[in-house]
């Protein structure tokens, strides 16, 4: 029983990371005048996938993360 509580909070945890990942991606992203669309169409992705990074519901991998910066 221990164990599926130590996982679940650490779903909790992942997902509270992507969820303030999001925020933060949208707000320089909003701070720098692009929509979603443009943005995407910079980085070369969907402007889906920039809608599921902004609402927490991709799992970014590093590539993705230095693809922003």
């Amino acid at each position: 029983m221990e164990t599926l509580g130590v996982e679940q909070g650490m779903e909790n945890h992942l997902h509270n990371c992507r969820m303030k990942m999001g925020v933060t991606i949208r707000e320089i992203r909003e701070k720098k005048g692009y929509n979603q669309e443009q943005l995407a169409k910079i980085m070369k992705v969907s402007r889906t996938t920039i809608s599921k990074i902004e609402n927490g519901k991709f799992n970014c991998s590093l590539d993705y993360l230095s693809m922003f910066s």
